[in-house]
């Protein structure tokens, strides 16, 4: 596995950045109700740090091992192009969309925290895990964030990402303005 700090020039080559849901934008509680339905807790500044993502151009992709209606409805409301549900090879999932964007995989970051998301983790440009992930995870990252899951990490590389593109020589239009589902 690799282990190398990325930097800034990494972080602007970034055209894509995808992630697991459960343990990277949550804190990976799922709690089921007593009618069935499930409840999760998203990060409000998680959420605006990937409305800036992607109003600078990037893509986003958000790829979890189970279908949530929940993940749906929060991807909706963020207006997250690329959601991937029940998909437990997390690395065909993201070479594929990585492929049908026209995106090589070392322009690509890929966020997770279990051994699934290891292969992924490995093969992006930039792969990141964050603190408490298995020891899957952590060996494949090349960063880990300092903010808890569901606390703040994904905002946290989202501020990486966005100020590393404002940067000269950094890569404001990597992808489209706007993304359509």
């Amino acid at each position: 596995m690799k282990k190398r700090k990325p930097t800034q020039r990494d972080w602007a080559r970034i055209r894509l950045f995808a992630m697991d849901v459960d343990g990277t934008l949550t804190d990976g509680t799922v709690a089921i109700n007593s009618d069935g339905t499930e409840t999760k807790r998203f990060s409000i500044i998680d959420g605006l740090g990937l409305i800036l993502l992607r109003n600078s151009g990037l893509y986003l992709a958000w790829i979890s091992g189970r279908p949530s209606a929940t993940t749906s409805l929060r991807a909706t409301e963020l207006k997250i192009a690329h959601v991937i549900q029940g998909k437990h090879d997390k690395l065909t999932a993201l070479s594929g969309l990585a492929a049908r964007l026209g995106i090589p995989l070392g322009e690509c970051a890929y966020m997770g925290d279990d051994f699934l998301d290891a292969p992924a983790i490995a093969a992006a440009g930039i792969g990141i895990s964050v603190p408490g992930a298995l020891p899957e995870a952590l060996a494949a990252a090349d960063y880990v964030t300092r903010r808890l899951p569901g606390y703040g990490a994904v905002r946290e590389v989202c501020d990486l990402l966005l100020k590393a593109r404002a940067l000269p020589g950094g890569n404001p239009r990597a992808g489209p303005r706007t993304q359509s589902r």
